[in-house]
């Protein structure tokens, strides 16, 4: 899996998911923030992963703020830019994408 593969498929989610506001967000149960918060933090521990840091909770600031924080942390994972662990992640962003 390339850098390229990852960073096509957490763009796909940012596309899907850009408009959304704060009533489809809760939607569903478990929500669709949980869900993403979810991915988030699992990107957010890959890359820990891969810089040899210990993992970190990602704060929930607020369901907006989502769009970011998943582009932060795959920004971090695509810097450290390991291959295991993009194929991992972006099977995990495709999977949370089509759940949406």
């Amino acid at each position: 899996m390339s850098a390229e593969s990852f960073a096509k498929a957490v763009d796909r989610l940012l596309t899907q998911v850009s408009h959304w506001e704060r009533p489809r967000w809760s939607a569903g149960n478990p929500s669709k923030a949980d869900l993403v918060h979810g991915l988030v933090q699992r990107i957010a521990d890959l890359g820990a992963d891969a810089e040899n840091r210990p993992h970190r909770q990602v704060p929930r600031l607020g369901d907006l703020a989502l769009r970011d924080q998943l582009r932060v942390v795959a920004d971090d994972l695509l810097a450290a830019a390991p291959e295991a662990h993009l194929a991992r992640a972006a099977d995990d962003v495709t999977t949370v994408r089509r759940s949406l």
